[in-house]
């Protein structure tokens, strides 16, 4: 629809979805003459060419943060006790608060799991043979590939991965990009209890 020059506005109200949403899907798709000449003719082209000027706007400004974060972390040193810090703080977020269950780390971001890990591994002596993965994947994923693909991210062999959850799905809404949701397991009593007990800390100091 997009690409034969329906507007935004348009896709949204036939799609029934937020315009900010249709923003997001479609920022990426160019124009041709076809779509250009609809816009023109519905009146609709000077709102293209607003959209394109705040787009360009936005990747400068992205351009522009990004390279200030980067001047930023070089002048941090890699310390494996602040390594240690940031990792209890992901694991606050993101991990299981129940410490009789060992360390549980469950998202679906690939790079928020693959951060967790190095920094596990970089400020805690571990043991990789205690490392278990659960995939909990929806009906139209292929096992095998996902297996392998997140045994890449995690660096974790597939004899190491416990049974598949599958979740139940229509087939109505089928997300091609989504890898499914992993879970890390590293049974350690001790380390879940030394999560807590750094995260807990790190908020009371902070409060003082």
């Amino acid at each position: 629809m997009r690409k034969e020059g329906y507007s935004l506005k348009e896709i949204s109200d036939k799609l029934k979805i937020a315009k900010s949403t249709s923003f997001l899907w479609l920022r990426n798709i160019k124009l041709g003459e076809k779509a250009i000449r609809r816009l023109r003719q519905k009146g609709l082209l000077a709102q293209y060419k607003t959209s394109l000027r705040w787009q360009k706007k936005r990747e400068k400004e992205k351009t522009e943060l990004k390279k200030k974060a980067l001047e930023f972390f070089k002048k941090l040193k890699k310390d494996p006790l602040q390594f240690k810090v940031y990792c209890s703080l992901l694991y606050w977020c993101e991990g299981t608060k129940r410490v009789n269950e060992g360390v549980r780390f469950i998202n679906s971001d690939p790079t928020l799991i693959r951060t967790f890990l190095t920094l596990f591994r970089k400020s805690f002596e571990i043991d990789e043979r205690k490392f278990r993965i659960g995939l909990h994947l929806h009906q139209y994923h292929n096992e095998k590939l996902q297996k392998e693909y997140w045994s890449k991210i995690t660096k974790i062999p597939q004899s190491q991965f416990i049974r598949v959850y599958w979740k139940p799905n229509t087939g109505k809404r089928i997300r091609e990009d989504y890898p499914g949701c992993a879970t890390i397991y590293y049974f350690n009593n001790k380390l879940a209890r030394e999560f807590l007990s750094f995260y807990e800390t790190f908020s009371e100091i902070l409060s003082r």
